[in-house]
């Protein structure tokens, strides 16, 4: 009985500690959205309809600006901008941030060189990156890289709180896309 019940109390416990695996997956329709975000500093309107017109997006979802992980990931992102626009993608950055907080991540973060932009509430369920919990009393997005092709379908997904591929995952990605 004793066995019985550690079976299941464990079970549960590990049921809850899993993170669910819920994003777009590839092949998906990627939902179509208009927000405000900003690029070295200065407020822009930003379209996912309008960027794809262009070729390929990248959007990568980030927790929260001004965090360590965010930091370095915005920072690498911005390392590899110019092999992402070779391959003909636009990165674009996404976060439940307010604006004006964007704005100042967008120039000391992303040092000029992509958009980020401001994830409201129905981009945050469109895309399922509602991290559920709270990182400086704020809700957050779970860290997840989209690669959207120009067609709007959601081509590659990187779903991982650890910042460190992302970069590299994404850009690898593209540049299968303009391959063929």
């Amino acid at each position: 009985m004793r066995r019985a019940v550690l079976t299941v109390v464990t079970a549960a416990l590990t049921t809850f500690a899993v993170p669910a695996a819920a994003t777009l997956k590839p092949g998906a329709a990627a939902p179509d959205f208009s927000t405000r975000g900003a690029i070295a500093g200065k407020v822009v309107p930003i379209s996912l309809r309008e960027q794809l017109r262009r070729g390929p997006v990248v959007l990568y979802f980030f927790p929260a600006a001004f965090t360590s992980g965010c930091n370095a990931e915005a920072r690498a992102f911005a390392e590899k901008v110019d092999a992402f626009r070779a391959a003909g993608a636009t990165v674009i950055g996404m976060s439940a941030d307010n604006v004006e907080d964007l704005q100042r991540f967008s120039s000391s973060e992303c040092a000029g060189k992509f958009a980020v932009a401001s994830a409201g509430p129905k981009v945050v369920a469109g895309y399922d990156v509602a991290l559920g919990r709270a990182v400086k009393g704020k809700s957050v997005t779970s860290r997840t890289s989209y690669v959207i092709g120009r067609d709007g379908k959601v081509v590659f997904v990187h779903d991982d709180m650890n910042p460190a591929e992302h970069v590299a995952l994404t850009l690898a990605a593209v540049q299968k896309l303009k391959q063929g």
